[in-house]
């Protein structure tokens, strides 16, 4: 069990609070703290000599160490009988998986060019980099990152979330045994002193570590709040509690936690239960935690009130603080660092407008269309962003002072990653109000990056999009097929393709199905339920 968290109020708090325990109790909760920090320490340690000893190898040493192991582990599973059978549960209702015809010549025209533009990338991606994360398309060549430790977060959106939604899209068992071996390997991350996982877990050896530049070895709020969605998805399909009560605890501890001026910050200590440095931001490092707030709700068939109610609360303390308009007219969504606001907005910021329009139903007080008229001004705000560049490719972060408005002021935040946040709050906005102009900025988009992005391999970042001849990054991101094209295609679909009644998205655009727990029943207690 998860030793007791810092008591609300006070990040000076010890991390266990024992004053209430019988003296034998204290002592053991001590030693067994004790004891799970020498573990975590010893691991810690033998996967740092593991590292220096590969470091050691050549490349070619490193290969053929990787083919020794995937051969091995290839004839073990042949030796057994295979994965346990999972048990048999009942299909969630699958509405509007058909063609999403948007039913007139020129929509459909521009949606065929989507679909060309997919192919192109897929199979650049199928003939140049099989078998890797992602392509080079100029170099032509596979691209992965480290080889000896993953990402939680990314595993899980990515991977799990992708095969979860292949799934329910095609009923084919593999693609859900793959979801639930891979999501197996992720469970050792959780093994901390407050059961918030570390960023990292070596899939071999199951020890976990945090990013080194993370606020003193914190963990990140978009990294263990991003969880939500897959894991719910994973106790229902294979019976399995673990899931379910590794991200509920996660909410639990958080819910206990004092939040400066009601807001959250991006870093939390795994080992001490205790907020790193007060930066609070709703693009990187804090992200998707909201959105995971209000997709658990909705993913719920709207009985996770608990949920909502928390998405309530801190979207209210976002709107107080961070969310200004500029002298222009502007309004955008600002960081909070240490008690001072920044006025600069993120690319990845730019999916808040599709989720206050996705969130504006059920909100408090009658204010839906409040909400709705939020997200309008966001994505006209991110259009800007587009608009005010040669490229017509938005930067991956702009300012709003000194007279600049919209616009990049570095050169290290110019350049543009094929990213789908800005055409995503597009499709989100043509949903709830038709307006055609998101079609128009989705289409403008389009045209910009075929233009400027393609190339013979498929489709590459730039690195400044004020350029009229910019440089390529030579990365084709797996995120521009799983979201950005697929955000477009919807843009470009009937209503009736993947509802938003049915469906709710990851965060990395792969669907998963509402799940109607009125007729589901999770394990555990009827209070865990």
């Amino acid at each position: 069990p998860h030793l007791p968290t810092a008591q609300k109020g006070s990040r000076d708090t010890p991390f266990i609070s024992l004053h209430w325990l019988p003296v034998e109790a204290c002592i053991r909760f001590k030693e067994e703290e004790e004891s799970l920090r020498d573990k975590i320490r010893a691991d810690h340690e033998r996967a740092l000599q593991e590292a220096k000893e590969k470091l050691r190898k050549s490349k070619e040493e490193l290969k053929a160490e990787i083919q020794t192991e995937k051969t091995k582990v290839a004839e073990d599973l042949k030796k057994k009988d295979g994965p346990k059978p999972l048990p048999p549960v009942p299909m969630p209702k699958l509405v509007g998986v058909n063609d999403g015809d948007p039913g007139d010549p020129d929509n459909k025209e521009k949606r065929d060019k989507i679909r060309e533009m997919m192919k192109h990338a897929w199979d650049s991606y199928r003939q140049y980099g099989w078998g890797h994360n992602e392509v080079k398309p100029i170099a032509k060549k596979g691209h992965s990152t480290n080889i000896f430790e993953v990402s939680v977060f990314e595993v899980n959106i990515r991977f799990i979330g992708g095969l979860l939604a292949a799934y329910y899209l095609s009923g084919q068992e593999v693609f859900k045994v793959k979801a639930v071996q891979l999501a197996e390997k992720l469970l050792p991350a959780f093994n901390t002193p407050t059961g918030i996982p570390w960023a990292m877990v070596n899939l071999k050896t199951g020890v976990g570590r945090n990013w080194g530049w993370a606020s003193a070895g914190s963990s990140i709020l978009a990294e263990f709040g991003t969880l939500h969605m897959e894991f719910v998805h994973l106790t229902y399909l294979t019976g399995n509690p673990a899931y379910y009560q590794k991200v509920m605890h996660i909410r639990k501890l958080l819910a206990k936690m004092d939040r400066p001026n009601g807001l959250y910050p991006n870093y939390l200590n795994p080992r001490t239960g205790r907020w790193g440095q007060h930066h609070t931001s709703v693009g990187g490092l804090g992200d998707s935690f909201y959105e995971y707030l209000l997709k658990a709700w909705l993913m719920s068939d709207k009985t996770d009130t608990e949920a909502r109610k928390t998405y309530d609360d801190a979207i209210e303390a976002i709107e107080r603080h961070l969310i200004r308009k500029s002298n222009g007219g502007l309004t955008f969504i600002g960081e909070w660092k240490n008690g001072h606001l920044e006025r600069k907005m993120g690319h990845l910021t730019c999916f808040a407008g599709g989720m206050f329009a996705l969130g504006a139903d059920g909100s408090p007080d009658d204010k839906a269309g409040h909400y709705l008229q939020l997200g309008a001004e966001i994505a006209h705000t991110c259009h800007e962003s587009y608009d005010r560049t040669v490229l017509k490719l938005g930067p991956e972060a702009f300012k709003f002072d000194s007279g600049l408005e919209a616009v990049a002021v570095r050169q290290n935040e110019k350049y543009y990653i094929l990213r789908p946040e800005v055409i995503e709050t597009y499709w989100y906005m043509w949903r709830f109000t038709h307006d055609p102009k998101y079609r128009q900025w989705g289409w403008e988009a389009v045209q910009a990056i075929d233009k400027y992005c393609r190339v013979s391999g498929g489709f590459s970042g730039v690195k400044d999009v004020y350029s009229s001849n910019p440089t390529y990054d030579d990365v084709q991101q797996s995120f521009f097929l799983a979201e950005t094209l697929k955000y477009l295609y919807l843009l470009f679909s009937s209503d009736e393709l993947l509802p938003l009644e049915n469906w709710v998205f990851n965060t990395e655009a792969h669907p998963l199905p509402v799940l109607h727990l009125g007729n589901i029943t999770l394990p555990g207690s009827e209070t865990q339920r």
